[in-house]
């Protein structure tokens, strides 16, 4: 103390005063060096929390790319909450890609709620991609999960809209391979669309809309998930189309459209019949001409050959005038060729 004194009173020149300026600035890089490389706060945060983790632990974990003040803190949190857990432990789950800090929470969660949940099972569970964390929280304060609108017919063909609210609990110990919320949502999905199409009527299960509830909790949908169903509310019925009388109107346009196409095609088959015979009725004409016309040649022939008399050929003629005369005065002067 006295040496100290002493040279504290004792006269200095300008090379004591720069030889002392860089003994002080050597010890702060030496003293940040020090802080820099050695994890000193943690470790005496840690000991004034009371838990004792040893420097050549801290400075490995530091080498091995673990965030050190991650591990400590869920480790103090552990410790201060009263749970059996081992530095070693949190520094594997970290070394594994894990959530230390969410799987510390959860511990503690359900070690306050009187939840069973080994350490083992909750790294397990994040390691999993499972919010370890978020269920624990369900598994003590339920959720409501809450399905879309889902159309169904009951058997008098009236569509009904229900929306239920289904309320869960987290199952811990399914977690691991249990199906999620989808699976709750399309397996209540079809528990309702099974109700209300074995209904008679829609009235039926506007009534009862407990029916539905009744009907869907006996079949045990969360078998196989991760959560419990505890109960399933209606919260909406809306009806909504006549699916009977729609599919009634649609068959009898189809059958319309049917009929309407076998009366076209009948009336194109007459049509077609009578294309046909006035074809038939033009040849006929086309022989009758002919034939006419090969008349003058045969009774020429049989003026000829002496077959026919001339007396014979004026009373035809006669007998033509007189047809010709009788037409005229009817009106009807082409009737023969008609």
């Amino acid at each position: 103390m006295d040496f100290i004194m002493t040279l504290l009173c004792a006269p200095l020149d300008a090379g004591s005063i720069v030889g002392i300026v860089i003994a002080v600035v050597v010890l702060l890089i030496l003293i940040a060096i020090v802080f820099t490389v050695l994890p000193i706060r943690i470790w005496f945060r840690a000991l004034v929390s009371g838990v004792k983790i040893s420097m050549a632990r801290l400075i490995g974990m530091k080498w091995r790319g673990i965030k050190v003040n991650q591990v400590v803190d869920a480790f103090i949190s552990a410790k201060k909450a009263g749970l059996d857990l081992s530095i070693n432990e949190l520094e594997s789950h970290v070394l594994a890609k894990g959530d230390v800090t969410k799987v510390v929470n959860a511990l503690i969660s359900a070690h306050s709620a009187n939840i069973v949940l080994e350490p083992e099972t909750a790294r397990a569970i994040d390691l999993a991609g499972r919010d370890v964390l978020n269920a624990v929280k369900v598994s003590v304060n339920p959720k409501v999960i809450e399905t879309p609108a889902i159309a169904a017919i009951a058997k008098d063909g009236i569509e009904l809209r229900v929306k239920a609210r289904v309320t869960v609990r987290a199952n811990i110990t399914r977690l691991i391979g249990g199906a999620g919320e989808d699976t709750i949502i399309a397996r209540i999905g079809e528990g309702i669309v099974t109700t209300v199409g074995s209904a008679g009527s829609h009235k039926e299960v506007l009534e009862n809309p407990d029916l539905i509830s009744k009907t869907v909790l006996g079949k045990g949908l969360d078998s196989g998930t991760a959560y419990e169903i505890l109960s399933i509310d209606i919260a909406d019925i809306d009806v909504g189309r006549n699916i009977g009388a729609q599919l009634q109107m649609d068959q009898a346009e189809a059958d319309k459209r049917i009929a309407e196409a076998k009366a076209e095609e009948r009336r194109a088959m007459a049509v077609a019949l009578e294309q046909e015979m006035r074809a038939k009725t033009q040849e006929m004409k086309a022989l009758v001409i002919e034939a006419e016309a090969e008349v003058p040649k045969a009774m020429a022939k049989a003026l000829s050959e002496g077959k026919l008399g001339v007396m014979d050929y004026y009373n035809l003629q006669n007998l033509q005038s007189d047809t010709a005369m009788r037409n005229a005065i009817s009106g009807n002067a082409d009737g023969d060729k008609e």
